[in-house]
């Protein structure tokens, strides 16, 4: 198991980008969060197995009308064994759901 920091940058906001992560996460069986930053993009944490990991973000912006990821930023950081689910994070708090 491993967890992946991302930054994606595009057309990623106002277009479902961060529901359509958590149902694909949760289909993956990954857990983690995604939310909106101030500046346009969306930042995530993914947590599961590396193949499924590698899956997310294409599956997210495949035949997703008007999600266009233009650059990502990722990098591996600490797992959190004890993580359950996946989060869509509005500002200071998160929604679970899946």
């Amino acid at each position: 198991m491993k967890r992946i920091h991302y930054i994606v940058k595009g057309y990623v906001q106002g277009v479902g980008f961060r529901r359509r992560a958590a149902r694909t996460a949760a289909a993956l069986n990954l857990t983690g969060w995604v939310r909106n930053l101030p500046d346009g993009r969306v930042e995530l944490e993914v947590q599961g197995e590396p193949d499924d990991i590698e899956k997310l973000l294409p599956a997210v912006e495949q035949n997703s009308y008007g999600i266009e990821i233009t650059n990502i930023q990722s990098s591996e950081i600490p797992a959190i064994p004890e993580e359950f689910g996946f989060d869509i994070k509005y500002g200071a708090s998160s929604r679970s759901w899946f």
